[in-house]
């Protein structure tokens, strides 16, 4: 019976007979539904699947846009690798639009056809692998709502490629296709002529296709959900006698109306709304009278020739109202509610000299990046009060924001040394042109018309590729700060009354303009902000009748930033370079039918980026740490930064050994501590801090605030909080606290004397410790340490030793599998103690690895990993035979992977595994004199198959 028969045997055993079937079951049947508070979609086994397939075959009666949108890029990656595969759809009450079979054209790996039958209304999605088929068949349909928000029941089987049933769907789907006319585009011509929706299930799919909810909003104007919210906390702010307050706010949110709202309940004499912009004052303007209404002469401009400085609500740009002259004209109190719009730029002299103009009632700022880089306190400028915040994610998951379908795809190799004039020569070539011609028709945009957006890195580079489209046949202009904004403004009329298909940009429009109905935004300038990354995609990120999504086409050349591209999506501040990988191994962060896709050299070259970023540089942890500091208006502690979701402390507590000393050098007015404190500080923020066992932190938090506590009662603390509490633990802990675990120089490093003492079933702080709590700043920074690794251990399984797909090293390893000495230096790849044998394996060695420990680890699928033993071992050695026999001697095998060195000492945890062992054999290596040597080879079975997009980044070779 081979490992895959087993296991399926297993996954039906417990799928359909005994559900409290004791063996793991990578393929058991599965429900899938998209939910949200999980973070599962219907989408992510979808993909899975088709990255790791050799084939595959859809049925689907009904498929959209978005929805086809959301596999583009897989099939784009799978088109490289040779991967085909089949759709099947349908003409059924007319719901797929004559735009989606020409998108499904595009698609140069897949074969479709048109089933010309009746009421043809399937929902099956067929992936063959090497030995089995895997089959999703269910409720949804090929459309984004379906795949990733809608109440949808699917069900996932797995079949051995002999099994009746699959052979029942693979003959059902292969007569359907010999009866179904192929798709061409004098079909797609006939179709179009015959085609009419139906309006109702149009607007039941698309609920603002036809403008549905423009009209009700023309009728009547309210505040939606953020809005209110918002509202509510301006008003908060008043209540408590306070005259300003900042509302941070996604683009595309609406935080002009919210203004508006707020002004028509304050009811101020007079107001000023100051904008950065001159594109934007007139929208305003309307939209303030849309919600205010009265006498239209009460709203007026200042800007340009346009002087109504009488007017009860003004609208002026930065640049007319900050002049001199100009302020002179109004007395200071000439406005009691003041707005000033993309209020991040508050920090220029500019700004300044208004805001010191004028003595309002109120004054309120508005921004979507609050966070500087050049030092400036905004929170302190309004005197820290947030009336509200909503950021990216949130937003999309309200759906205030039209979804995106963002595409990382792969542009040309930009050497590091070529000049200016040669990379310029590159970015402008015939093939770099025609690159991106291939990939914006590839992705394509939603809605009739093309109204798209490029983003070049310079001026030159906008004005050539302008130039260059042109020639091909697009409408398309350049636009850059040396343009008049009447230049600007017809051109943008030209773009949303469809006379262009693009502006070509540099920087004018990362904000300060608005064209809801741009349906593409294309990216070809390296990120070299993350600001300025979210400025760019929220030109698109406004809801509009004419589309249902936006497309974002990114590309990704080889640039040492790229790792800010994921910290832009994610909104991810914690500067750890694990956390910011994951963010690029799985997207399911992000919110709605919104999706993140990145093609396979793109995502490689972002990896790559992340291993070389420098993201704990002192200069970036202290503008983070001011960051924060600055929204607080206090220093901040290691529990604030986990608080308000920005740093890892890891990160800023483990920089100079512990946080007080990373303090010390940015606020040097705190005291320093004495040595015996530091090293007590320097242990507990080194060993315990990152909260992957939360045992040690939680004894001492309840030690200071009780003077001792039996052990029966922590233990029964511990259950309570439902954590592990064998004894092994306990022992483990014990070791820990009293310095026993560590080697000799670490003891001495860590200051040499016991944290806690027992006597008997009794704990207490050691009397070193009760010495060290009399100095308050000590204790301060010591109850911080605690509180921020028990807040951190919540991403931990605490009834488990380890946490499947986190991260260890081999230190970590050995306190976590309770052993009673810290071994890592001898652990070397694997090593056999209490009980456990933690195997740790660099997946793609460097070529500087010497031959006889270079081994050819690798997977030979998610649930099976082909492994080596040390060199200079055979079947008879008795480590290998502890190993091959783990079973029978109860010993319990683990395995931890990297994909490279640069990621540094920390492991993925794949898991428990077995030794297969009709797979071991002796076999020979040879090492770098060419000598043979003996070595031990097996397969070890994942007792859980692991996650194919972990599978995928372990697996795939590095480009």
């Amino acid at each position: 019976m081979t490992h895959f028969t087993e296991q399926l045997k297993n996954s039906l055993e417990k799928g359909f007979i005994d559900k409290h079937h004791h063996h793991v079951s990578p393929f058991k049947p599965e429900l899938l539904m998209n939910e949200k508070h999980k973070r599962q979609d219907v989408l992510t086994s979808l993909l899975d699947e088709l990255k790791g397939c050799q084939s595959f075959l859809f049925s689907v009666a009904f498929i959209t846009e978005a929805g086809l949108a959301t596999l583009k890029s897989t099939l784009s990656d799978l088109h490289d690798k040779g991967i085909r595969g089949k759709i099947m759809t349908s003409t059924y009450q007319y719901f797929n639009q004559p735009k989606v079979f020409k998108e499904l054209l595009k698609l140069k790996n897949v074969d479709i056809r048109i089933s010309e039958v009746e009421a043809f209304h399937s929902k099956g999605y067929i992936f063959q692998h090497e030995e089995y088929y895997s089959l999703i068949v269910g409720s949804s349909n090929l459309t984004s709502g379906a795949l990733k928000t809608n109440y949808e029941w699917n069900l996932k089987l797995t079949s051995h490629e002999n099994g009746e049933i699959v052979g029942h769907f693979l003959d059902q789907f292969e007569e359907m296709w010999s009866v179904s006319v192929p798709l061409t585009l004098e079909w797609i011509s006939a179709y179009k002529r015959s085609y009419r929706p139906v309006f109702g299930e149009r607007v039941a799919e698309f609920p603002d296709s036809y403008g549905v909810n423009r009209l009700k909003e023309a009728l009547q104007v309210e505040p939606n959900s953020m809005q209110l919210a918002a509202l509510s906390g301006i008003e908060a702010v008043r209540a408590h006698g306070n005259t300003r307050a900042l509302v941070v706010s996604a683009t595309g949110t609406g935080k002009t109306y919210l203004a508006a709202f707020d002004v028509r309940r304050y009811r101020p004499k007079r107001m000023l709304f100051v904008v950065h912009r001159e594109q934007i004052l007139q929208k305003a303007k309307n939209d303030f009278h849309r919600v205010i209404g009265g006498d239209e002469s009460d709203f007026g401009i200042l800007s340009g020739s346009s002087r109504a400085m009488g007017a009860r609500y003004v609208f002026a740009t930065i640049q007319t109202i900050s002049k001199q002259e100009t302020l002179d004209q109004f007395n200071r109190d000439a406005f009691d509610y003041v707005l000033i719009d993309e209020s991040h730029r508050a920090g220029a002299v500019t700004y300044q000299r208004i805001i010191e103009h004028f003595t309002p009632q109120f004054l309120l700022g508005m921004t979507a990046t609050p966070e500087r880089s050049d030092g400036y306190d905004l929170f302190k400028l309004f005197d820290y009060n947030i009336a509200y915040e909503i950021r990216l994610q949130e937003a999309l998951e309200e759906d205030m924001l039209c979804p995106f379908h963002y595409f990382g795809v792969t542009d040309l190799e930009v050497s590091g040394n070529q000049v200016e004039f040669d990379v310029f020569t590159q970015l402008v070539s015939e093939e770099r042109v025609e690159r991106i011609i291939e990939k914006i028709d590839y992705y394509g945009f939603s809605g009739e018309r093309l109204c798209g957006l490029m983003f070049c890195s310079s001026k030159r580079e906008a004005k050539r590729l302008s130039e260059e489209l042109n020639h091909r046949g697009f409408r398309t202009c350049a636009l850059t700060g040396d343009d008049s904004q009447e230049k600007r403004r017809v051109e943008v009329t030209n773009l949303e009354e469809g006379r262009l298909d693009y502006i070509l940009t540099v920087d004018i429009f990362n904000e300060g303009i608005d064209i809801p109905s741009i349906n593409q935004v294309v990216m070809l300038r390296q990120t070299e902000s993350s600001i300025i990354f979210i400025q760019q995609l929220g030109r698109g990120l406004r809801k509009h009748s004419s589309k249902q999504y936006v497309t974002v086409i990114d590309f990704i050349a080889n640039y040492k930033n790229n790792y800010l591209i994921p910290i832009a999506l994610s909104g991810d501040r914690s500067q750890n370079k694990d956390s910011i990988r994951r963010k690029v191994i799985d997207r399911s962060y992000i919110s709605g039918t919104s999706t993140i896709n990145f093609e396979a050299i793109a995502k490689e070259r972002i990896y790559e980026s992340i291993n070389q970023a420098k993201l704990t540089d002192l200069k970036v942890l202290k503008e983070a740490y001011h960051n924060l500091k600055n929204r607080l208006g206090r220093p901040p502690m290691l529990s604030d930064f986990v608080e308000h979701y920005s740093m890892d402390p890891i990160v800023i507590g483990t920089k100079k050994g512990h946080y007080g000393a990373f303090l010390n050098i940015v606020e040097p007015d705190l005291p320093d501590l004495p040595s015996i404190h530091s090293k007590v500080l320097l242990m507990v923020t080194q060993e315990l801090l990152s909260g992957k066992r939360v045992h040690e932190a939680l004894l001492m938090q309840l030690l200071l605030e009780q003077e001792s506590l039996n052990k029966q009662d922590f233990i029964h603390r511990l259950r309570e909080q439902g954590i592990r509490s064998d004894q092994a633990t306990i022992h483990s802990l014990e070791n820990v606290l009293s310095l026993n675990f560590f080697k000799d120089a670490d003891r001495l490093k860590y200051g040499g004397h016991a944290l806690i003492s027992w006597e008997g079933e009794v704990y207490r702080f050691s009397s070193h410790m009760h010495s060290l709590l009399k100095d308050e700043w000590f204790t301060q920074l010591f109850k911080d340490v605690l509180t921020a690794s028990l807040a951190r251990g919540q991403r931990y399984d605490q009834t488990k030793p380890l946490t499947r797909l986190e991260k260890y090293t081999r230190k970590d390893a050995c306190r976590l599998l309770n052993w009673d000495k810290e071994e890592q230096s001898t652990i070397y790849g694997y090593k056999i103690k209490h009980q456990t044998c933690p195997i740790f394996v660099t997946y793609h060695k460097g070529e500087d690895v010497e031959a006889s420990v270079n081994y050819g680890d690798s997977f030979i699928n998610p649930e099976v990993f082909h492994w080596y033993t040390r060199s200079r071992r055979t079947t008879k050695s008795e480590e290998v035979r502890k190993i091959i026999e783990a079973q029978e001697r109860e010993i319990d095998i683990h395995l931890f992977v990297k994909k490279n060195d640069d990621e540094g000492g920390d492991f993925y945890y794949l898991g428990e595994v077995k030794p297969d062992r009709e797979s071991v054999q002796d076999t020979t290596m040879l090492n770098q004199d060419g000598q043979e040597l003996s070595v031990v080879t097996m397969n070890l079975l994942l007792q859980e198959r692991v996650d194919q997009q972990i599978y995928d980044y372990l697996h795939e070779q590095t480009h």
